[in-house]
């Protein structure tokens, strides 16, 4: 099964270089990686063309121009150049374990969805992190006990321990919680099959709790990635949430009309 693994990004080449570098070190290697750019200045793409000469990655950079949040349009545009037949949705201030492709894969099954979880980084941690001259995951688990006693992280367990699959993954039905668009994964047929995300819900949140929700409608099983595929969410200041409300709105709607 080849994979194609949705970078989102925007303006934020010190932390797309570490989330690139982390994927390079995965220990399954039957990927792409595709870069959904909202709108990134010039920099990020002097520096997309600079990582892809020298690295070992399918890397695909696929761009539009700047009219705000769109989110959802540019993941569509990158999921119909990606060449594999399952998806997952990244973003591109998360760095990921090295298992994180091999873990999705375990947990794949036609049928379903992933919705997988992330560990909190502080904004001191993140400084100190970004401060490396290189990404090295070792290095980072050597202090992760320090790092949560100091609250730079939120999580220690679930980034070391790592649990299998089963039934007690399977969400019994739709359930707003725990939905993370920076890590998320389903067969690229399905994505089709509903028309991708949601492309008029522009501005920031919940175009993916709108998109799992279509996909449960849609008769998929939604399947936590909890335990399993936990990425490291850098720090960044809180986005201009001026069309949440909106597009909260929406989605509660159409659960509505569902429930009818």
């Amino acid at each position: 099964m080849k994979i194609s693994v949705i970078v989102a990004t925007y303006n934020r080449v010190d932390a797309l270089n570490f989330v690139l570098q982390s994927l390079e070190a995965q220990t399954d290697h039957d990927f792409e990686v595709v870069i959904a750019d909202d709108g990134s200045r010039a920099d990020t793409k002097e520096f997309i063309d600079t990582f892809k000469s020298v690295s070992k990655l399918t890397i695909k950079h696929v761009w539009h121009e700047d009219l705000g949040f769109r989110l959802s349009l540019i993941r569509n545009l990158a999921s119909a150049q990606a060449l594999g037949e399952y998806l997952i949705f990244l973003d591109g201030d998360c760095i990921v374990q090295p298992d994180f492709v091999s873990q999705h894969r375990k947990l794949s099954k036609k049928g379903y969805l992933i919705t997988g979880s992330r560990a909190l980084l502080n904004a001191v941690l993140t400084k100190e992190l970004l401060s490396w001259s290189s990404w090295d995951f070792k290095r980072f688990m050597a202090s992760l006990l320090r790092y949560r006693l100091s609250g730079g992280i939120n999580k220690f367990w679930p980034l070391t321990i790592k649990l299998g699959d089963g039934s007690w993954r399977n969400y019994k039905k739709f359930v707003w919680r725990r939905i993370k668009g920076c890590n998320m994964a389903c067969w690229k047929v399905d994505a089709l099959a509903i028309g991708g995300f949601d492309e008029t819900m522009t501005g920031w949140g919940h175009e993916d709790a709108d998109f799992v929700f279509r996909l449960q409608n849609m008769g998929l099983i939604r399947k936590s990635g909890s335990w399993s595929t936990e990425v490291l969410h850098l720090y960044h200041s809180i986005n201009d949430q001026s069309n949440a409300a909106e597009n909260a709105r929406r989605v509660r709607e159409k659960i509505l009309a569902k429930a009818k």
